[in-house]
């Protein structure tokens, strides 16, 4: 049905056309004067001829009788003005006109087009093959794949490139996505001539690509040649493989050298001098990172305590085989791909491993070639052909089923239904959707028949390690259900990260290959020895993606006032569509924050994302990425061979400002929830520029870095929950102390001399906070840090993270110190017995865990905050001030400031310590602050 409509639509428009011809002759005369190179004429003469001939459009148009006639010319004209190049007057090598037509719109200035729209795509047409080309920003890149969806493939591509957009949050560019369709493929009965019709079409796909492509020349701009361009210099087109072109990475770099292409063969990451992701089995252990911490904070370690798995793949698939040879204590009970069911209701971990071992070791293998010796009792292998599949109990028992034979559909859908511990996706094909959602909208029609909704889940844990295993709904519905989950663009990251990283370190490469320091040989020696490296760079990503998600799920209910705030300036900016990302509107939030339940891990995956895109790109316009302190981002991003053998390649890299502006993007974000800017910009109405100086800041001057470092060391040593706390406290004193950076630092001078200037007292202090600090507020450090201890946390974090509340105050202590030239040590002591005196660092304390759901009190309990911090500095360096004579310091200073301020200042003091006693409320703390404003007068 539908693609009869596709034809009659197309019929139609070409009878409009020809029914019109006055108008189609003015429309190609449109086209000529938009992109004819012939004429030597001015930009402004170009588009005076545009404009007049468009005019003539118009009152041609106004003669249309026909309304479906009208709105498709009006469409043709629409298109005509958003594209922006074409190959068209273009000539091959023999000066011949091209044989493929390739255009390149801006997607945004075309009428009614789909949501989300990307900045660009290129369509390109010949009779041989069709495709499309979709870029979400000009420093972009994605797969291209062989599309088997010739009626509508561009809206496969459309939603592959949302996805990938999301994913690519993690990344140096945004997404992108690609897809063809070859139209004169012979019969698949004939393999090798099909797959060399489908390499063919490839061919020309790529090439129409890089035929409207600029060049680089060293720092110079190569436009195409008879080209005119309606959008800038764009030089930089990057793509990757994708299905059905597993394997065409070296062709794309052919292409790619033919072409002269400044990129070579990091035009195509994969390639034969590049990283093959099935064999570093990356993408599979990218989404096990994010299944391990699921497991993790269950207080499972899936290392060695056995888990049953049911899954989508076979062991020849790269995803699918990859992760399920990550743990030794798997238990594979049913799986499924699109040849056979695979059954083994009770396996032997050891065995079943090593059998699935060599599977995977195999050139091409199938669940067929399993030894059936090694299935347990009741199991087997059944082809998807058969006419039933023979129930044994064992099989009943793991999937729920009471029948002696069911249908293979019906087997399948058991599978995706069954009780275990992790739901595996490694193969193709969208299995899960919401209750309320129709199989028609899911767009994959092979697997409507057996496709299950978020509701009938029944296992604990989900790894989307293949694209689109489920739709956003039926995900959201299932975490609503307590199943743990991400997205497909959290989980499966990590394949297009390495990608990402293997042409950034090409292109900084190009350098030294330029200039005679390194041939290509040992160029692709050295890509091999940084493969661990580079692995290890990508996982670090799964692994605080993840968590971040982890720690702004437990916030989700606080949180929920930014989340919509965020999701209000995301709209504003038009970065965002709640429905396109399914994600609930102010009404919904506001009912789901009655009950506190917030947003949902899967819908938090999303804003995480966009959370990190919106932020790389104020970074990106900002000076931010050409500070000299932050250049160390950069230098980062890269494996240690690389920066100890062509530190100057790194530091001339051609995307430099990218990749810092990503860097600290990400960090930021994972290290502050996705609602950081927004909770700091409403507090300070600090820019990105003013964030990004104050987080680096806080984490070089408090050792965050080691410290996040020390709380890993704990994975499966202690319980879950216990380590998100601990995570939790540090984040805590990340946001206070952005905040504290944003109010009281100036950073004009730079970074290196901010850091500089508080590290080493911060450090100090640090290091005495336990000897330093009053009897009572040690007691309850004390206490806090021995809790800890007992539950396995090391002697020495657990005093560092009890003490973290003691040790913000640092920074106040500091400038105190500066400001009367006093040691840091005498103002410390003096500082916290004023805080012990008036009980604020136990009403500061108690405040830490105060919940406060809706927006507004929230800002005005982080106001209280600040208020009561800038009173303790002010209360503090008066009473240094007044002592400093005398020589007091700590208990006797505070003791003789009293005596010498009166009775109004002993009367407001023993206010303060009254409120302070009764413990934490929104109303105590904003009278606190009062209170301080008179004992403390700014």
């Amino acid at each position: 049905l539908q693609q009869t409509r596709i034809r009659y639509s197309q019929d139609y428009m070409w009878a409009t056309l020809v029914k019109n011809a006055a108008v189609a002759a003015k429309l190609v005369e449109l086209v000529y004067a938009r992109f004819d190179p012939g004429p030597t004429i001015g930009s402004e003469e170009r588009a005076g001829r545009e404009a007049a001939i468009a005019a003539e459009i118009e009152a041609r148009l106004s003669e249309v009788a026909s309304l479906d006639e009208d709105r498709i010319l009006r469409r043709f004209l629409n298109l005509v003005n958003a594209s922006v190049r074409t190959n068209f007057f273009q000539h091959d090598a023999n000066g011949m006109p091209r044989q493929v037509i390739s255009l390149k719109f801006e997607s945004r200035k075309i009428d009614n087009l789909p949501l989300p729209r990307p900045p660009y795509e290129i369509t390109v047409y010949s009779p041989r093959v069709e495709g499309v080309h979709m870029r979400f920003g000009r420093v972009a890149r994605g797969g291209l794949r062989w599309s088997d969806r010739p009626q509508d493939f561009r809206t496969e591509i459309l939603g592959l490139a949302k996805a990938q957009q999301v994913k690519n949050a993690v990344i140096v560019p945004v997404g992108a996505k690609g897809g063809f369709v070859p139209r004169q493929l012979p019969s698949p009965s004939n393999r090798d001539a099909w797959l060399a019709e489908g390499l063919a079409s490839y061919k020309i796909f790529v090439g129409a690509l890089l035929d409207i492509t600029d060049n680089l020349d060293g720092e110079r701009i190569v436009a195409p040649e008879n080209t005119v361009r309606h959008d800038g210099a764009d030089p930089y087109l990057v793509v990757a493989a994708d299905k059905g072109t597993a394997t065409f990475s070296d062709v794309a770099n052919a292409i790619s050298l033919e072409h002269g292409h400044w990129l070579g063969d990091a035009f195509a990451s994969g390639g034969s001098a590049g990283y093959d992701h099935k064999k570093m089995g990356i993408t599979a252990r990218g989404a096990w990172e994010a299944v391990k911490r699921h497991f993790r904070e269950m207080d499972v370690d899936i290392d060695h305590v056995p888990f049953t798995v049911a899954g989508v793949g076979d062991m020849s698939g790269d995803v699918f085989g990859n992760g399920m040879l990550l743990s030794p204590a798997t238990k594979l009970v049913a799986a499924f791909d699109h040849r056979d069911i695979f059954l083994d209701p009770d396996p032997e971990t050891a065995k079943s491993l090593a059998e699935r071992a060599r599977l995977f070791a195999l050139p091409r293998s199938s669940w067929q070639d399993y030894d059936r010796a090694l299935i347990s009792t009741g199991g087997g292998v059944f082809s998807r052909n058969a006419k039933y599949i023979p129930l044994s109990p064992e099989v009943r028992r793991v999937l729920d089923l009471s029948m002696d034979r069911a249908s293979p559909q019906d087997v399948l859908t058991a599978i995706l239904k069954a009780k275990v511990d992790l739901l595996w996706f490694g193969g193709i094909g969208t299995y899960v959707r919401a209750a309320d959602e129709g199989d028609e909208t899911v767009g994959d029609r092979a697997n409507d028949a057996i496709r299950i909704t978020g509701v009938e889940l029944n296992c604990k844990v989900i790894g989307e390690g293949a694209n689109l295993g489920m739709t956003q709904r039926g995900r959201i519905e299932a975490a609503r259900r307590g199943v743990r989950l991400n997205t497909d663009a959290i989980d499966n990251s990590a394949g297009v990260n390495t990608s990402d990283v293997e042409v950034n370190i090409k292109i900084a490469l190009s350098t030294p290959v330029r200039d005679g320091r390194l041939d290509e040989g040992s160029r692709a020696d050295l890509l091999a020895a940084m493969t661990g490296e580079v692995a290890g760079l990508v996982l670090r990503n799964n692994y605080q993606q993840t968590l971040a998600l982890s720690l702004a799920e437990r916030r989700r209910a606080e949180d929920t006032g930014f989340a919509q705030r965020l999701m209000q300036q995301l709209e504003q900016e038009g970065r965002l569509d709640r429905i396109v990302e399914f994600l609930p509107d102010d009404a919904a939030l506001a009912l789901r924050a009655r009950p506190g339940q917030g947003l949902t891990r899967p819908e938090l995956a999303v804003l995480l994302a966009y959370a990190k895109l919106a932020l790389h790109d104020r970074l990106l316009e900002s000076p931010v990425p050409d500070d000299p302190y932050l250049s160390r981002e950069l230098v980062r991003y890269f494996p240690h061979a690389l920066r100890e053998r062509f530190p100057d390649a790194i530091e001339r890299h051609r995307l430099r400002r990218e990749i810092v502006a990503t860097t600290l993007s990400n960090s930021i974000v994972n290290r502050g929830g996705p609602t950081v800017f927004t909770r700091i910009a409403d507090d300070t109405g600090a820019d990105a520029a003013a964030l990004a100086y104050a987080f680096a800041a806080v984490r070089d001057v408090f050792g965050l870095d080691d410290l996040d470092a020390e709380i890993d060391a704990l994975d499966a040593k202690i319980g879950g929950d216990l380590q998100l706390d601990l995570y939790a406290a540090v984040q805590a004193l990340l946001l206070s102390r952005i905040v504290w950076f944003v109010r009281n630092v100036d950073f004009a001078a730079g970074l290196d001399g901010v850091v500089s200037r508080f590290r080493v007292g911060v450090r100090d202090i640090a290091g005495q906070i336990y000897t330093i600090s009053p009897e009572t507020d040690r007691g309850a450090m004390q206490t806090r840090a021995a809790d800890f201890e007992e539950k396995g946390v090391p002697r020495p974090l657990a005093m560092r993270i009890a003490a973290l509340d003691e040790t913000a105050a640092a920074l106040d202590i500091v400038l105190v110190s500066e400001r009367s030239r006093r040691p840091v040590e005498e103002v410390a002591a003096t500082f916290f017995a004023a805080d012990s005196a008036f009980g604020l660092s136990q009403l500061v304390h108690s405040a830490g865990k105060l919940a406060v759901v809706e927006y507004y009190d929230r800002l005005a309990l982080d106001a209280a905050l600040g208020q009561i911090e800038a009173a303790r500095r002010r209360l503090s360096a008066s009473i240094v001030s007044a002592c400093s004579p005398s020589g007091l310091s700590g208990a006797a200073a505070v003791e003789r400031w009293m005596q010498q301020a009166g009775s109004s200042v002993a009367r407001v003091g023993k206010a303060v310590a009254d409120v302070a006693s009764g413990g934490a409320t929104l109303s105590r703390l904003t009278v606190a602050a009062s209170l301080l404003g008179e004992l403390a007068p700014s």
